[in-house]
């Protein structure tokens, strides 16, 4: 697995852990932007990348980690090696895996902007239509993004908090159809196939 280690000046370096040496790490969830708006792997390995638009993603990842004192995070944008076959097939197949060891998950929404401040009584009103229209519901990997790891943090574009995946239970469910026991961390074998379909 490769993780980008945030180092001072919010600068950052790939590293490759392999076996159960992971350190703790964050996991970004997020929808993808347009051809050529995502930070590549190759985009870091050559020293590029900052002027594009995903970018910020990767920013605001590293600065939520760091508020919850972790050191490392993944992107799928450009921790994986995409032109390697072989890499991309394995990291699909660890998907769930990897989601499931990240000590956060923070769900960065693009299409879901707040005004005003966490403390104002009409906060939630504001943001929460546009948080059930998400395009992020609509993803294939949005399944395994919710029930695999334990914590799921909600962002909006400017990085506020909206919740988490206990606080918006109920609201998740509603959108997604996943059962609430399954939110809560239930094992899949308690599960039925109709309902793990």
């Amino acid at each position: 697995m490769r993780l980008l280690e945030l180092q001072g000046h919010g600068e950052f370096s790939l590293k490759e852990f392999v076996g159960e040496n992971i350190p703790r790490y964050a996991i970004l969830s997020h929808t993808w932007g347009k051809n050529n708006d995502e930070v590549t792997f190759k985009d870091l390995m050559d020293g590029r990348g900052e002027s594009k638009p995903g970018y910020n993603k990767i920013r605001f990842c590293a600065k939520q980690a760091a508020k919850d004192c972790l050191q490392y995070i993944w992107v799928d944008t450009c921790c994986i090696d995409k032109s390697s076959r072989a890499e991309l097939t394995e990291a699909i197949n660890s998907m769930f895996r990897w989601y499931h060891g990240a000590t956060e998950c923070y769900v960065y929404l693009s299409d879901v902007s707040v005004s005003g401040s966490a403390g104002d009584e009409e906060f939630f009103c504001r943001w929460k239509p546009a948080f059930k229209k998400s395009k992020w519901f609509t993803r294939g990997w949005t399944l395994q993004e919710l029930i695999a790891p334990t914590s799921v943090k909600f962002f909006s574009r400017e990085g506020e908090q909206l919740g988490d995946k206990k606080s918006l239970e109920r609201t998740l469910h509603d959108i997604t159809g996943i059962a609430i026991q399954a939110l809560r961390g239930s094992p899949l074998s308690h599960f039925g196939v109709d309902e793990r379909r």
